[in-house]
């Protein structure tokens, strides 16, 4: 077993921790009416869109996110939330450090031994999902399960879909297929995109994510048989219907969307072993990016 198998099995033992978690955290965590920011890299970057989306449509303030590169310098905000899995991502790192004495911020971590307990002013470690593969998983979804519990929108049967996402068989013909799209609503547009990630990262597949209804003003031109088109969530009206009448494989979500993500992950693995990759050590990329001085 590789260790993003590994790691992506473990998932529904970390989420029930990280939701029983969630309270003793709750005073470095945003608060409600506070203006927030939430940023990251790579898989953090779309954990962190998931979890702006639903904090804001829960009621709980303006929340934004950003990759932690393209932060907007000229914006005033109460609270700048982190996620890096890492504690040493340079673009992470350097935007903390920028924000010292002016914005409060949070880090979310996996490793209590890095510059990041540091350079934030409040620290959250989750060193319980901490990772050896490139790929991140366990982290990237637990972090986002504190955060829904944090807003009071997780409950057991997350964790119920995320083992049945872990026991079902994946859909039949879906690994054979040649291009894989994902699609998203509201929080699930981070899903999807970090699902594309995985299937990029762990399989060198050509895969895209959508917003669901943007779908249609153009990337369906190029979906046919070979396709695999996943929905995380429900799916705007009409559209599966019009996706199977070019040919492509639908996918429908029908367990709690952070629970398909677990899916998708379990895909990518699959994907890469009928590539004959290994997805521990994925083309060109690193645990961490750390830019040189």
């Amino acid at each position: 077993m590789t260790h993003v198998e590994d790691e992506l099995t473990s998932q529904p033992e970390c989420w029930t921790r990280a939701a029983a978690e969630a309270p003793r955290h709750a005073e470095v965590l945003p608060a409600p009416g506070e203006r927030v920011a939430i940023v990251g890299c790579g898989t953090s970057y779309f954990m962190a869109q998931a979890a702006a989306a639903l904090r804001e449509s829960a009621g709980q303030g303006e929340t934004d996110a950003f990759a932690a590169s393209e932060f907007p310098r000229g914006r005033s905000y109460d609270r700048v939330l982190a996620l890096t899995r890492s504690g040493t991502t340079t673009e992470v790192l350097d935007l903390l450090q920028e924000l010292s004495g002016n914005t409060r911020t949070t880090a979310l971590t996996a490793d209590p031994h890095t510059p990041v307990m540091r350079a934030a002013d409040d620290v959250v470690v989750l060193d319980f999902a901490d990772e050896r593969s490139v790929v991140q998983t366990r982290f990237a979804t637990t972090a986002l399960t504190l955060l829904r519990a944090h807003l009071g929108l997780h409950t057991d049967a997350v964790v119920d879909d995320a083992r049945a996402a872990l026991s079902r068989p994946l859909p039949e013909r879906l690994v054979d297929c040649t291009q894989f799209t994902f699609l998203g609503r509201g929080w699930t547009v981070g899903l999807a995109n970090e699902a594309g990630l995985k299937m990029r990262e762990a399989a060198l597949a050509w895969t895209e994510s959508y917003p669901a209804m943007e779908y249609r003003h153009g990337p369906i031109s190029v979906t046919t048989h070979g396709t695999a088109t996943w929905m995380f969530g429900e799916a705007p009206e009409g559209l599966a219907e019009q996706v199977r009448e070019t040919g492509a494989l639908w996918i429908a979500g029908d367990l709690d969307p952070l629970a398909e993500l677990v899916r998708a992950q379990r895909l990518a693995v699959a994907v890469a072993a009928a590539r004959d990759l290994d997805p521990d050590r994925p083309r060109h990329l690193t645990r961490s990016v750390i830019l040189a001085p």
